[in-house]
């Protein structure tokens, strides 16, 4: 019986022994906010260290922050496009910020695009804003790997 318990120890140990401990964020973080102008259409892209569950965009009249729920100033945007991404951050795991840059600025070399503004990093939950001035503007949002982003797109 001894020799069981002894066997029975061992195993345990060896199963508690070499699992692997999470040592990586748990959550993709936000580490840049780039844009850029292309013909037709300007691009906002959110550099992540991986992607969201998911993201949600709605044309929106104003945002707010999510945690004081103070408006959020977009001077000279007549259209808002609000992107919410689900499973994502702008600080790590200890609360340190991994995208430093500005929260709110003006994009003068881009048409439409003329604000982005960081909207919410709350429970894993990251909000930007993206101004623009044509109302008749389309939008699309997706995700690109190697390395890992969120792009928007805003066209004339």
């Amino acid at each position: 019986m001894n020799r069981r318990l002894v066997a029975v120890l061992v195993a345990v140990l060896t199963v508690f022994t070499f699992v692997p401990l999470a040592s990586a964020q748990s959550t993709p973080t936000l580490s840049n906010i780039r844009t850029g102008q292309h013909p037709g259409f300007s691009r906002v892209v959110l550099d992540l260290s991986g992607l969201p569950t998911e993201h949600r965009v709605r044309e929106v009249t104003s945002v707010a922050n999510c945690g004081s729920g103070n408006p959020v100033d977009m001077p000279g945007s007549t259209e808002i496009l609000a992107v919410t991404l689900i499973g994502a951050a702008a600080h790590d795991d200890n609360g340190n910020p991994t995208y430093t840059g500005s929260r709110n600025f003006a994009t003068p070399n881009l048409n439409p695009v003329n604000r982005v503004a960081l909207t919410c990093d709350f429970e894993a939950t990251l909000g930007i804003a993206v101004g623009y001035t044509n109302a008749n503007a389309w939008h699309r949002v997706f995700t690109l790997t190697n390395p890992n982003r969120l792009v928007i797109d805003v066209g004339l």
